[in-house]
């Protein structure tokens, strides 16, 4: 049976993303240095850099191969607007998710098609009707909730989220979008599943309780 999961990378004092961040503002608060300071562990494996067509020379071995392994999992992908709009901006013609790709809005708007298999989808309709359709299209596949921040919580107050993969990285952003604000009590109950340490980051996966 498929799964809904939440893969992201996270500060030390528990930020998703620095205050600030977005395209069309890029000195703010330094937050390009935070960003890159979070997501280094990651560009350079050599699973992303063949997902993101950037040639040979990335790491292999056990952080690789966990890239690899949820990047192969991913039948359908969930995101915010805010996320999107900074996306539409800066990603490739070929988007770097060659799934369906189901965005949260109050916009109305057509699907946009893009190359290499990512085809973008407005849902209006609520995170539930969002997360139904995602479930269709991933068939066997799993359906990750990429963010932001807010996304995610709206998936664990729902209560359906199944794994949280987290990349947890030593450093601080000091502000910005904090992962878990805004949660409902009682909150959803997840075990350690498991623990992989790397040298830029500690990758946890914790697996929902039945």
């Amino acid at each position: 049976m498929s799964k809904v999961f939440v893969n992201i990378g996270l500060s030390l004092d528990g930020y998703m993303a620095p205050e600030g961040m977005t395209m069309g503002n890029p000195g703010y608060k330094n937050w390009g240095a935070k960003w890159g300071a979070l997501m280094a562990w990651l560009v350079h494996q050599q699973s992303f850099r063949d997902n993101h067509k950037l040639g040979p020379g990335g790491e292999t071995g056990p952080v690789n191969d966990l890239v690899r392994s949820t990047t192969e999992r991913i039948g359908a992908n969930i995101m915010g607007k805010r996320m999107f709009d900074q996306g539409e901006v800066a990603w490739p013609e070929e988007a770097p998710f060659h799934t369906p790709v189901y965005v949260l809005t109050n916009t109305k708007r057509g699907p946009w098609v893009r190359p290499g298999g990512t085809t973008f989808f407005f849902i209006s309709d609520g995170p539930e009707r969002a997360l139904e359709l995602a479930q269709e299209s991933a068939g066997s596949r799993d359906v990750r909730i990429a963010g932001g921040a807010d996304v995610i919580q709206q998936y664990l107050n729902l209560g359906v989220v199944d794994e949280l993969e987290i990349a947890l990285a030593p450093v601080f952003f000091g502000d910005g979008r904090r992962l878990f604000e805004n949660l409902r009590e009682p909150g959803p109950r997840f075990r350690i599943d498991q623990v992989l340490d790397g040298p830029a980051a500690t990758h946890l996966r914790y697996v929902r309780e039945s």
